[in-house]
């Protein structure tokens, strides 16, 4: 009978711990990806050398490509002329350089970091201190701030019950190696949206902007094509 309880309890903590992690996974736009498999670029401008700023003009960009966007977010923060802030490398050319000043705003926070593909097709995240120590040959990066998590901790400046609430969205490696894409539905402050990706297992978690953050994620019928921005995250197939 012992026994038997024993299993009962394990199987209701179980019910209720799904059930908590779906209803938790239901406040954020997710998507999971596996770079081994999938072609991620970091975008800026198309052909022409116009910015692209929105996620609408990236589609048509890659459809002209014959290439079908199925994902697109944002990919960190921007000057006023849409000029990435901080490091951006697309295809191993720096196209900024890395920003190691200090001042005011979220992408000064501490410590702010890097999101980047290195020449293996492997992604990281490293602190903008780390950055120039142990990722060499970037083929792609991107700079924004502040770190979320760091060493699988959430980020010690950030207060449980803030309430600095903002739309939020960010990029986070977890222990396998798979790259998760997270924006909130709603708003939220920063403890909350480093807990979530410290529920997906990650060890490194970047946050990439906030109020002006857009999804497209068709798969999940999270259409936004919209936006004013300066990089942009985007996996595409051959049509």
């Amino acid at each position: 009978m012992l026994k038997q309880l024993k299993i009962l309890s394990l199987i209701t903590l179980l019910v209720f711990s799904c059930k908590n992690a779906n209803e938790e996974n239901k406040n954020f736009v997710i998507y999971q990806s596996d770079i081994k498999n999938e072609n991620l670029e970091f975008y800026w401008k198309d052909d022409k050398s116009q910015i692209l700023k929105s996620i609408g003009n990236l589609k048509k960009y890659v459809n002209e490509e014959n290439k079908e966007l199925i994902f697109a977010m944002n990919g960190g923060m921007f000057t006023p002329d849409n000029h990435p802030k901080g490091i951006f490398i697309q295809n191993y050319k720096i196209i900024t350089e890395l920003d190691t000043l200090s001042g005011e705003g979220n992408f000064y926070m501490n410590p702010n970091g890097v999101f980047y593909i290195n020449e293996n097709n492997e992604a990281g995240i490293a602190t903008t201190k780390n950055y120039n120590k142990y990722c060499i040959n970037s083929k792609f990066a991107t700079q924004s701030g502040p770190m979320l998590i760091i060493s699988g901790k959430i980020n010690p400046l950030f207060q449980k019950n803030s309430k600095n609430l903002n739309i939020r969205n960010g990029v986070g490696i977890s222990e396998n190696g798979k790259m998760i894409f997270a924006m909130s539905k709603k708003e939220i402050n920063f403890y909350d949206f480093a807990a979530f990706f410290q529920s997906m297992d990650c060890k490194n978690a970047l946050y990439l902007d906030g109020f002006v953050s857009r999804t497209y994620l068709p798969q999940q019928n999270w259409i936004q094509e919209d936006g004013n921005f300066g990089v942009i995250i985007g996996i595409t197939r051959r049509k």
